[in-house]
Parts: C-alpha cells; sequence; structure tokens
C-alpha cells in the first residue's frame, strides 16, 4: 500500500534499510554491539610466505586447502551484496549461503536489481556496519571501485572477481576463468563461466574469509 508523503517521510534510516535487505540466518539483532570478530584456528603452511607479509595489491597463490581451519568467531556479521541473474553469480551465491549456515555467521543479504541500485545498495551494506561485506557479480566491480575507497573502515571481499586498483580493505578471491576487472578493460580472453563451480566458490569464500580474519587484506588470492 502507498504511504501517504508526510508518513513516508519519518520512516527512520534503519527502517529503510530493513525494507531493502533479507536472508538474515541466525535473527542476530544488528542493532546492537557485538564481539569483535577473530579467527578460530590458523592458517596453514602455504597459504603464504611466513617471512613477509604481502604487499598492498599483490596476488598470492595459496595451497589448496591451507585455509580449511581457519572459522569465523560466532555471529560474525556479513552483507552478502549481489547483482545479475547469470549462472555464474548464482553459484556464487549459493557458495556464500551455504559456507554462512555451516559457520553460523549472521548474514544478510542485499540484492542490485538494474544498473541504477548499484552504488545505492552498496552504500544500504555499508549503513549496516557488518564485519565484512561479500561481493558476487561482475556488475558490481565498477561501483565497488567508487565505493571502497571512501569507507576504508568497512572490509570487502570480491569472489570470482577483483578490483583493478583495490585499496587495503578490498581483499578478491579469483582462479584463471573469473577475472573480470571491470574500468572498462573488458572481460578477459581468459573468462570461462564454466570455471565458476560449486566447489571454487565455496574455495573463495573461505580462502577470502581466512585472509580477511588473519589480517590479510588489499590482495588478490589466486585459487589456480
Amino acid at each position: 500500500m502507498r504511504l501517504p508523503l508526510r508518513r513516508a517521510g519519518t520512516l527512520t534510516a534503519a527502517a529503510a534499510i530493513a525494507i531493502l535487505v533479507s536472508g538474515c540466518n541466525s535473527g542476530d539483532d544488528w542493532s546492537r554491539p557485538h564481539a569483535q570478530p577473530s579467527p578460530i584456528g590458523t592458517l596453514a603452511r602455504g597459504f603464504t610466505d611466513p617471512t613477509a607479509s604481502p604487499a598492498p595489491e599483490a596476488t598470492i597463490t595459496p595451497r589448496a586447502g591451507s585455509w580449511d581451519a581457519v572459522h569465523p568467531s560466532r555471529g560474525y556479521r556479513v552483507v552478502l551484496l549481489t547483482a545479475g541473474n547469470d549462472p555464474q553469480t548464482k553459484t556464487l551465491v549459493t557458495g556464500v549461503t551455504q559456507w554462512a549456515k555451516a559457520e553460523h555467521v549472521s548474514l544478510e543479504t542485499i540484492t542490485a536489481k538494474g544498473p541504477h541500485q548499484l552504488i545505492p545498495r552498496i552504500s544500504t551494506a555499508v549503513a549496516l556496519a557488518p564485519d565484512l561485506i561479500i561481493s558476487a557479480g561482475n556488475d558490481l566491480v565498477d561501483p565497488m571501485s567508487l565505493v571502497t575507497p571512501n569507507h576504508l573502515d568497512q572490509q570487502f571481499l570480491v569472489v570470482g572477481g577483483e578490483l583493478a586498483e583495490p585499496t587495503a580493505n578490498v581483499t578478491a578471491a579469483d582462479w584463471t576463468g573469473a577475472s573480470f576487472r571491470g574500468e572498462g578493460l573488458g572481460m578477459s580472453s581468459t573468462y570461462d563461466p564454466d570455471s565458476f563451480t560449486p566447489e571454487r566458490a565455496a574455495a573463495a569464500v573461505r580462502a577470502g574469509v581466512a585472509s580477511v580474519l588473519n589480517g590479510l587484506t588489499g590482495i588478490v588470492i589466486w585459487l589456480d
């Protein structure tokens, strides 16, 4: 039902955000503070060079499964930001939601429906102040490049793609066949829709989150 203009104007920002958000798995009240998230478990040998932290914007190729023992603390708050109905994006979204359920993550999902919603939906995600915002869908890459440098205290993870020039708060989990970078660079010649498998999506989410939880951010995690 259409609200009268005066009544509509009285909606709080929190209520407006709630209208746009769906998919909370745990019933967590995000308006209340919660404990600082921490990693449970440790990265195994081979995730990165133990003698030197990766440089900003560096690409690391961790040993497969070296992230498996790392889990977020219970109640970890994540916003899944997604755009696009292509099979690749759907596979990534499924990977994130299955991971969140398995790890008892408090998950909110925000979907951008059309180009005009991309930046507003990213702003909505930031306003929720989650522990992490996970982006799934190539349509979000360029808008993320515009928004993320203005919110350096917010951590972002891009799965199945990467930003051309990420700031220290943007981590990516990528692989050959999924290396879309935006900024007019066009689709990579190695782009392969068939490379977006449930196994790769699951690995991207787990490796990316493990890296963020351990303070290894602003880098690209290459999963080949």
